[in-house]
């Protein structure tokens, strides 16, 4: 798959949305072709900062209202986050460029 150290062209980018959404018709049949190429190729569990707060981000979900986000957890406090507002770490984690691809298809 394409590195995560470097920003994807819109090619590149197409080609990911293409690849998601191959045998998708609607906007919602597309979102969950987005999502579950987000939650196959995504390593999770991976740390990140929310708003200055360390967080461990657990998994992804398709939420009803045709949102991706991404569950965090602190100790025993859990809240999901919509994956477009997610901040990533430096260096972001293998599977990031689908992220990069949701936000280039457009929700």
């Amino acid at each position: 798959m394409c590195p995560v150290d470097r920003k994807l062209n819109d090619a590149e980018l197409d080609e990911l949305v293409e690849q998601a959404t191959v045998d998708a018709y609607s906007d919602d049949e597309q979102l969950t072709g987005l999502y579950t190429m987000l939650a196959e190729h995504l390593a999770v569990p991976f740390k990140t900062n929310v708003l200055g707060v360390e967080v461990t981000v657990k998994k992804v979900d398709l939420l009803p209202g045709s949102q991706i986000v991404a569950v965090c957890t602190r100790g025993r406090h859990r809240q999901a986050i919509g994956i477009l507002d997610l901040p990533l770490p430096d260096p972001a984690p293998d599977g990031s460029e689908w992220i990069e691809a949701y936000r280039h298809w457009g929700p």
